[in-house]
């Protein structure tokens, strides 16, 4: 196949521009919040109040369901089932939980530590880290970011025995008929 590493390459583009909308959908309310303080000269309030926190709190939890989601969609990959489970109790345990204890207490004391205004952007940086790992290990788990999906021939054979197949037959790449006056993409 000729367009594989163009296709594949186009893929994981295509998957990084989605995985960084979903972020910026994500942080857009953050955002307009942000800049109605700073309009009103109270920036350094937002780094006091729990709004990065829970916008940490809410990437953690879709990083979870991504790697869940990568967990779930083929049994046939044991070996990277404790991989995906460290990375699910690493998000629970560096962001998540950090983030509603930080929620909790910044709602419930009337003075906040000013430790708070550095804490929150570093757990909201690896909320984003995470998040954008759990889709590409989702990806890669579901098929997506790998050229085995797109019909490549090069499949180890005990991958394809894995998967139900023998060791000689592959699964047929999807033929889907072009529109006329399709430029070939």
């Amino acid at each position: 196949m000729i367009n594989n590493p163009q296709r594949s390459e186009s893929h994981a583009l295509s998957m990084m521009y989605g995985t960084y909308a979903d972020i910026l959908f994500v942080l857009f309310p953050f955002l307009v919040v942000g800049m109605q303080r700073l309009w009103v000269g109270r920036l350094y309030e937002t780094l006091m109040r729990p709004d990065l926190s829970i916008a940490a709190a809410i990437l953690a939890g879709l990083a979870i369901g991504k790697f869940v989601l990568g967990l779930v969609t083929n049994r046939d990959l044991g070996r990277y089932k404790e991989r995906i489970v460290f990375f699910i109790a690493l998000t629970l345990f560096v962001v998540l939980g950090p983030s509603i204890i930080l929620i909790l207490s910044i709602l419930g004391s009337v003075e906040v530590p000013g430790f708070v205004a550095f804490v929150q952007p570093i757990l909201l940086i690896i909320a984003i880290s995470l998040y954008t790992t759990a889709v590409s290990i989702s990806n890669i788990l579901t098929g997506f970011g790998t050229g085995f999906a797109a019909g490549q021939t090069d499949m180890p054979a005990t991958q394809n025995m894995v998967s139900g197949g023998s060791a000689d037959t592959r699964p047929a790449p999807l033929d889907l008929p072009r529109r006329a006056g399709s430029d070939g993409l």
